[in-house]
């Protein structure tokens, strides 16, 4: 499988744009050709149809590192077990470890320093969608 830092910068600045929110990009992820960079976007934001798309099209690393981003144990294990540097830290620095962050920038990754970043702001709006419940409208 294709690991995240092997996408050209075009295609990752459409993926940030994706984890933004922006369905444009989105769609231009779909229509190009990386489904499953738009799938795990939408894993990221927490569409489990989305996860289950990774898992059953040959994209499970994706469908692990989203699920290690948002602390799962047995994930997190995967993903050092795997002993990819890139995984380890990228999922560890969504997750705020301040390590992750700290290889990310000594090794310039200035574009998923961005997605980490814009990761954590949508990790922190569903914990206050969780602990705001009753705030939800039928």
């Amino acid at each position: 499988m294709k690991s995240l830092v092997d996408y050209d910068i075009k295609i990752l600045i459409a993926l940030l744009q994706s984890l933004k929110g922006r369905r444009d990009f989105f769609k231009f992820l779909v229509n190009n050709g990386y489904p499953e960079l738009a799938a795990w976007s939408n894993a990221i934001r927490g569409d489990e149809e989305a996860l289950h798309w990774l898992f059953d099209n040959g994209y499970g690393t994706l469908g692990v590192l989203s699920n290690a981003i948002d602390g799962e144990k047995k994930a997190v294990q995967w993903v050092m077990m795997s002993r990819d540097e890139f995984l380890i830290n990228f999922s560890a620095a969504c997750r705020k470890e301040e390590d992750g962050m700290k290889w990310l920038k000594e090794k310039d990754l200035e574009i998923f320093i961005q997605m980490v970043y814009s990761i954590r702001t949508i990790l922190e709006l569903q914990i206050k969608d969780q602990i705001f419940w009753y705030r939800w409208k039928n």
